[in-house]
C-alpha cells in the first residue's frame, strides 16, 4: 500500500488518512475498521442518514456518517464513533435504527426510544431533567416492596404494553455518553420513551411454547409525497421523512406500529403456522413458516395519509380506515424457507430442502458469535450439507394486483357489500402506497399509477353511493378525487330506463352537495331533467335549492313548475316560491310570475333571497352564460324582481 500498488486501503474509523495513499484512494477499495470494546451482537444501519447502531451487551454504540473531503476530485465516507447508550440490564437480540429511533428486542422484550438533538448550550439542563433511568425507578415499587413480594410469593411476569410518555415506567435506565469531540456546532442528545412491550412465553394459542421469542424487528421510514428532482439521486436527497412504522413478530403473530408523529397500534397479524422471519415493506408483509411464503396487506399508507393531511377524511379528500382488517394476499408452498430479505419488487428466499430432525429443529436458536469452534462447525457442515437453494422472485407488479383485485371484488357487489368495499380499498391502498414511494417511477409508470388512483376512487364513489352504510357521505369525497364530472356520476349509478331505481343515501349525499356548490359544469338538459325527478322523487325538501344550481341551467321549467308545486303542497316555503317564479321568468309567463310574487310580501321575498341568493344570478329566459345582451345581466334580470313594484318590475323583463 505504501508503495501504490495495493487495490486495498484498510483505515481505522477517524484516523488521518496518510500522504502516501492519498492520491490514490479513488483508485482502491476502501475498508474502514471500527474497533469495539465489546464483542457486538446485532447491528443496524439508518436507511435516511446512513448512521450505524451496534448492539453490545448493556450498551448500544451509535457510529455518525462523515464524509471526508481530500480534493476537489475526491471525497470519502467516514464514520465518528460519537454515541453510546448504556442500558441497564438489557441484552439486545436485534436492534433496528432509523431517523433518531432506536428499536431493541430481546427474547421476550420491545424498547423503543427516540433521540432527540439539543445544542450543547442545553445540554446540562437536559441531562439533569431528563429521567435517564433514575427517575423512572423512582415511579416503580420501592426495592424493599420488591423484596418482601420475592420472599413471600412467586411472581410472574404478566404481558405489558406502555405507549408514549407511559413506557417511562418500563424500569429499563438509560444512559447516554458522548464520545465525539465537542465544537461549537455539536449537537447533544436525550432520551424520550415512545413504546415498551412485555410478552410473556404463555401468549401463543397453540399450547406451551418455549421457543417463544421475538424476531424480525424492522423501522420502515415513509416518505412526503410530491418530492421533484430529475435525478433519483437528487430526489433521493430532498424527499422528507413523513412517517416511521415499526414491526416485530413473534412465532404466531405480527405487530405494526406508527412510531412516528403519534404511537399506536396498527395492526396484528395473525399467522396460520409457526414463522421463521418476515419482511414489512410499504405495501406488503412477507413472512416465512417452514413450508410457505405468506403475504399479507398493510396500513403503512393509510397512517402516513393521516399523517400527510390530518383532516383526510372531510367532503374533500378520504382514504380507507388504518383499522381495516389485513388480507392475505398469498401462500406459497416451499421447501424448508430458512431467510427473507426484500429489495424495490423482489424477494429473496434461502431455503433447505432435507427431512431434518423435527427435534433438532424446535430449539431454540442460539447466538454463538464468540464462539469460535461452534461457527467454525456450523459452517463447515453447512458447506457440506447439500439442499441449499436461493430464489429470487419477483413480485406482481402493483397495476397488475389492483386489477386482479378490482375484478375479484365484482363477485361481492350484489352478495356482499362490506367484502366489496374492503377488497376496493385494498386496490385503493395498493396504489396508494406505491404513490408514496421512493420518485423513482418513469413518467409513464407514474401516470399508470395516477389513474388507477383515480379509477379506485371512482370505484369507491360507486360503492358508497349504491349501498346502504353507515359511511355514506364517503361517496362525496372519493367521488371528487377521481376527478369525475357529475354528468359521468350520473351515468354510472343512474340506470336508464328504470322507473323503480331507487336512490341510496350515499348518491343523494354527492349529488346535493355537489349541486349546492357554484361548479362550472353545465348539465345537458336530459341530464338536468333526470336529476329533477331524482330529487322529486328521493328528497324533494331540496328541490328548490337544487334548481338554482349553475348546473341546472338547461332543466325543461314546465317541468320543474309541476314538481315543485307538488312539493309546495307538502311543505310551502318562501324560497320555493321564488323558485316557481324564476321558472315562470324562463318560461316567458308573466302572469305566473305575478301571481307567485304576491304570494309574499316584500319582506318575506328579501329573507327567501337572503336564505337562496343564487335566485338573484338566474339568467333570462332563451339567454346562456356568456350571452347577455350590453348593459344587461342575469342578475340584473332576477334582481327587478325584488326590487320596487312587483308588477312593473315583471312588465320590464
Amino acid at each position: 500500500m505504501s508503495g501504490g500498488s495495493s487495490r486495498v486501503c484498510v483505515r481505522m474509523v477517524g484516523h488521518k488518512m496518510e500522504e502516501s495513499y492519498r492520491e490514490t484512494l479513488k483508485e482502491q477499495m476502501s475498508i474502514v475498521e471500527m474497533p469495539l470494546s465489546d464483542p457486538p451482537l446485532c447491528i443496524s444501519c439508518c436507511p435516511v442518514s446512513g448512521d450505524l447502531l451496534v448492539g453490545c451487551k448493556n450498551k448500544l454504540v451509535m457510529f455518525c456518517l462523515k464524509y471526508v473531503v481530500i480534493n476537489q476530485n475526491l471525497t470519502v465516507l467516514d464514520f465518528e464513533r460519537s454515541l453510546i447508550l448504556h442500558i441497564g440490564n438489557l441484552i439486545p437480540a436485534e436492534v433496528a435504527f432509523c431517523a433518531g429511533r432506536v428499536a431493541i428486542t430481546t427474547e421476550l422484550d420491545v424498547l423503543i426510544l427516540k433521540l432527540v438533538q439539543q445544542h450543547a448550550a442545553g445540554t446540562e439542563r437536559c441531562a439533569r431533567e431528563e429521567p435517564l433511568g433514575a427517575g423512572v425507578r423512582d415511579e416503580g415499587p420501592s426495592a424493599h416492596a420488591l423484596q418482601l413480594e420475592l420472599d413471600e410469593f412467586i411472581v410472574c411476569q404478566k404481558p405489558v404494553e406502555l405507549l408514549g410518555e407511559e413506557s417511562a415506567r418500563c424500569e429499563i435506565p438509560v444512559t447516554l455518553e458522548s464520545t465525539e469531540l465537542p465544537t461549537e456546532h455539536t449537537k447533544r442528545f436525550h432520551v424520550r420513551y415512545l413504546l415498551f412491550r412485555c410478552f410473556t412465553p404463555d401468549q401463543s394459542p397453540f399450547g406451551f411454547c418455549e421457543e417463544t421469542k421475538l424476531h424480525s424487528l424492522q423501522l420502515l421510514p415513509v416518505y412526503q409525497t410530491g418530492s421533484s428532482g430529475t435525478a433519483q439521486e437528487e430526489t433521493e436527497n430532498k424527499r422528507e421523512l413523513l412517517s416511521l412504522f415499526c414491526f416485530f413478530s413473534l412465532p404466531h403473530a405480527g405487530y405494526l406500529y406508527s412510531v412516528g408523529k403519534s404511537v399506536e397500534l396498527i395492526s396484528t397479524y395473525q399467522y396460520s403456522e409457526k414463522s421463521e422471519q418476515a419482511v414489512l415493506t410499504p405495501q406488503f408483509l412477507h413472512v416465512i413458516t417452514r413450508e410457505s411464503l405468506q403475504c399479507f396487506t398493510v396500513r403503512c399508507s393509510a397512517a402516513a395519509a393521516r399523517d400527510e393531511d390530518p383532516y383526510i377524511d372531510t367532503t374533500v379528500k378520504a382514504c380507507p380506515p388504518v383499522a381495516l382488517d389485513v388480507c392475505t394476499l398469498r401462500m406459497q408452498l416451499f421447501i424448508g424457507p430458512r431467510a427473507i430479505c426484500h429489495f424495490k419488487n423482489h424477494i429473496i428466499l434461502l431455503t433447505k430442502a432435507d427431512t431434518e430432525d423435527v427435534t433438532e429443529r424446535s430449539k431454540p436458536a442460539r447466538r454463538m458469535l464468540s464462539g469460535k469452534t461452534d461457527s467454525i462447525k456450523s459452517r463447515t457442515n453447512s458447506e457440506s450439507e447439500p439442499g441449499w437453494n436461493l430464489y429470487i422472485i419477483n413480485t406482481v407488479s402493483t397495476i397488475q394486483l389492483y386489477r386482479e383485485m378490482v375484478e375479484y371484488s365484482r363477485t361481492y357487489e350484489n352478495v356482499g357489500t362490506e367484502s366489496c368495499v374492503h377488497l376496493l380499498s385494498e386496490a385503493h391502498l395498493l396504489v396508494r402506497a406505491a404513490l408514496m414511494g421512493p420518485r423513482s417511477l418513469r413518467p409513464d409508470q407514474e401516470a399508470e399509477l395516477l389513474g388507477a388512483f383515480r379509477e379506485s376512487c371512482a370505484f369507491l364513489g360507486d360503492c358508497y353511493s349504491r349501498f346502504d352504510t353507515k359511511d355514506y357521505h364517503l361517496a362525496l369525497p372519493y367521488y371528487r378525487m377521481s376527478g369525475l364530472p357529475v354528468a359521468e356520476v350520473l351515468k354510472r349509478t343512474v340506470s336508464e330506463g328504470d322507473e323503480t331505481q331507487t336512490y341510496e343515501r350515499g348518491f343523494m349525499f354527492y349529488l346535493t352537495h355537489s349541486l349546492n356548490e357554484d361548479l362550472n359544469e353545465e348539465l345537458t338538459k336530459e341530464s338536468a331533467n333526470k336529476v329533477l325527478q331524482i330529487f322529486c322523487l328521493a328528497d324533494p325538501v331540496q328541490l328548490p335549492h337544487i334548481l338554482c344550481s349553475p348546473c341546472m341551467r338547461n332543466v325543461c321549467p314546465s317541468a320543474a313548475v309541476k314538481c315543485l308545486q307538488q312539493v309546495e303542497k307538502m311543505m310551502p316555503s318562501v324560497v320555493l316560491t321564488l323558485t316557481k317564479a324564476s321558472m315562470a321568468l324562463r318560461m316567458g309567463d308573466l302572469m305566473m310570475y305575478e301571481h307567485e310574487m304576491d304570494s309574499y310580501k316584500e319582506t318575506a321575498l328579501a329573507c327567501g333571497f337572503a336564505g337562496q341568493p343564487r335566485l338573484l344570478r338566474q339568467p333570462a329566459p332563451g339567454r346562456r352564460r356568456g350571452s347577455h345582451p350590453a348593459g344587461r345581466s342575469p342578475e340584473g334580470d332576477a334582481a327587478g324582481a325584488a326590487g320596487g313594484g312587483r308588477g312593473g318590475a315583471a312588465r320590464g323583463q
